[in-house]
C-alpha cells in the first residue's frame, strides 16, 4: 500500500483504520529492518538505506470454512519473494512453517505478529538469514482471515539490483547467490506458482 497516496481511494467504511494500520505497520517495517541491520553486524538504517522497505504491500486473506479440509489446501507451501512478511493472523490458525523437514503449526498468539523472512533477504544476507517455507492449511473451523504486509522494493525503470551485502562477503564467505532486481526474481517466482 505504500504507492497509495489518496486514503480517498479506500472504502469509507474502513478508510480510517486502514490508513492508521498502515502507518503504524511501515514505522514497523522501518524497525524490524533496523534491527536486522544491526544483526547483521551493520549498522542500523543500512537495509533501509538499501531500500529493502521502500514499498508496503498490505494483502488481507480470506479462507472460508471447509467441509472436506483434508482435500485441499488453504495456500500451498511456498516461500515469499520479498524482503520480509509481518502476518496478522486471527486466532482459528492453519499456518505452519517447514522445520527440519516437518510441518509445525504457528499458533496463533493474541496481539502478535508473525514475521517471515522472504527469498530476497536470504538473497542479501548470504544465507545469515534463511526465507521460510510455509502453508496454510484448510479447516472447518472458521473462516480464517489474515492480513499480510508485503516488505519490498520499488520497481519500474529505476528498480535497484540486490545481491549479497558487500560487508557480508569475503574470501573465506563468497557470495552464494548473484546479482538481480526483485522484479526479475518475482516473475520466475510466478511462473514456478503457475507450473
Amino acid at each position: 500500500m505504500s504507492h497509495m497516496s489518496d486514503p480517498l481511494e479506500l472504502p469509507a467504511a474502513c478508510r480510517e483504520a486502514i490508513w492508521e494500520y498502515r502507518k503504524q505497520m511501515r514505522e514497523l517495517g522501518d524497525l524490524l529492518l533496523e534491527l536486522l541491520s544491526e544483526a547483521l553486524g551493520l549498522k542500523p538504517r543500512h537495509l533501509i538505506e538499501m531500500e529493502c522497505g521502500k514499498k508496503h504491500d498490505l494483502v488481507c486473506h480470506y479462507h472460508p470454512p471447509c467441509p472436506e479440509p483434508d482435500l485441499t489446501w488453504g495456500s500451498t507451501q511456498h516461500r515469499d519473494p520479498f524482503f520480509l512478511t509481518v502476518l496478522l493472523q486471527d486466532q482459528v490458525g492453519g499456518l505452519q512453517i517447514l522445520h527440519q523437514d516437518h510441518w509445525v503449526d504457528v499458533k496463533p498468539v493474541p496481539a502478535s505478529f508473525v514475521v517471515n523472512i522472504g527469498d530476497f533477504l536470504q538473497i542479501i544476507s548470504n544465507n545469515k538469514f534463511r526465507s521460510v517455507e510455509h502453508r496454510v492449511q484448510a479447516s472447518r473451523v472458521g473462516p480464517r482471515v489474515s492480513a499480510a504486509l508485503f516488505i519490498t522494493t520499488g520497481s519500474g525503470p529505476s528498480e535497484k539490483v540486490f545481491g549479497p551485502i558487500k560487508e557480508l562477503v569475503s574470501k573465506e564467505n563468497p557470495p552464494l547467490y548473484g546479482d538481480s532486481r526483485p522484479s526479475e526474481y518475482f516473475s520466475l517466482f510466478q511462473q514456478k506458482k503457475i507450473s
